[in-house]
């Protein structure tokens, strides 16, 4: 479903007495789309799309009222997971695992709307903390059913409010932001061939045709609890587009190209279907998922 949603940028109040200039509103629209390719037998990828705001719920009243009145400040919540694991595991996982970090967002909601730049450390903890919930959810499920033993799943979450967007990640799915006509990568993979590449052992030409290539090394979940959630903040603007997305579009489209279709899209909804079909002409080898969103 695609949300087009005013996004409320704070102005700091003047010591002159003067009225403080209001700061232009951002909007965002967004879309997410997964398939299953054209190789896998199950979808075991997630996605999700979602406004937090803050509403008051009247009980009782004197006046006449609405029963209920939303603030004009909402936070924009996207996320994908990845997920892995035989006997139906790598659904579940990427479900709890998404199902958790929605119920920590939920209780979390009294910070996640009014932010200031006091609040930026406390507000990256929470999302660190909301990554290990997701990863203690999917690791105990795992440990009470041995046929889901082992399960678990890549997790990349992006949070906005006016023009700051947090960030938070485990795994080998990506965040991408598209400004200024270029491409820019926000996450960095998890698996063992980058990680061989960080360190001078392969050139990033002999990764993506390394057969170990697949190795997620930081998951939620799997055989080992305690995640490395990778946690950072940053500030969008007009004109700006987020891709959030599983390795089954960047293994199967360029960087190059991705940025082709954002930056040539538009909506949303076209570009997560154009990033799918490309994914599904290039072989469609894992499930394709894909979320945008484009702030104006």
């Amino acid at each position: 479903m695609t949300q087009t949603t005013p996004l409320a940028q704070p102005s700091p109040m003047p010591t002159n007495g003067a009225l403080p200039e209001v700061a232009p509103r951002l909007t965002v629209r967004s879309f997410g789309l997964t398939d299953r390719g054209r190789q896998r037998r199950l979808n075991e990828d997630q996605f999700v799309t979602a406004s937090l705001m803050r509403a008051l719920w009247v009980q009782q009243s004197s006046m006449p009222q609405p029963p209920v009145q939303y603030a004009d400040d909402r936070g924009q919540v996207f996320i994908v997971a990845d997920g892995m694991g035989g006997h139906r595991g790598g659904e579940q996982a990427s479900a709890l695992a998404v199902g958790a970090v929605e119920q920590f967002l939920l209780n979390a909601l009294r910070w996640l709307i009014d932010l200031d730049g006091s609040a930026e450390g406390s507000v990256l903890r929470e999302f660190k903390a909301a990554i290990e919930s997701a990863d203690a959810c999917v690791y105990a499920a795992a440990a009470a059913n041995s046929e889901l033993a082992g399960m678990g799943s890549t997790l990349t979450m992006a949070f906005s409010s006016g023009s700051d967007l947090f960030v938070a990640h485990a795994g080998d799915s990506r965040c991408y932001l598209a400004r200024h006509g270029k491409l820019q990568r926000l996450t960095h993979d998890d698996t063992l061939v980058n990680e061989l590449v960080e360190t001078g052992v392969l050139t990033p030409e002999e990764a993506s045709r390394h057969q170990f290539r697949s190795v997620i090394t930081n998951v939620v979940g799997s055989t080992q609890k305690g995640v490395r959630a990778e946690v950072h903040r940053m500030t969008v603007e007009a004109g700006d587009i987020l891709l959030l997305c599983t390795d089954g579009v960047t293994g199967m489209v360029s960087d190059e190209r991705i940025a082709a279709v954002l930056l040539n899209s538009v909506s949303p909804q076209t570009a997560c279907e154009e990033l799918i079909r490309l994914a599904n002409d290039a072989g469609g080898n894992d499930n394709i998922t894909a979320v945008v969103a484009q702030y104006a």
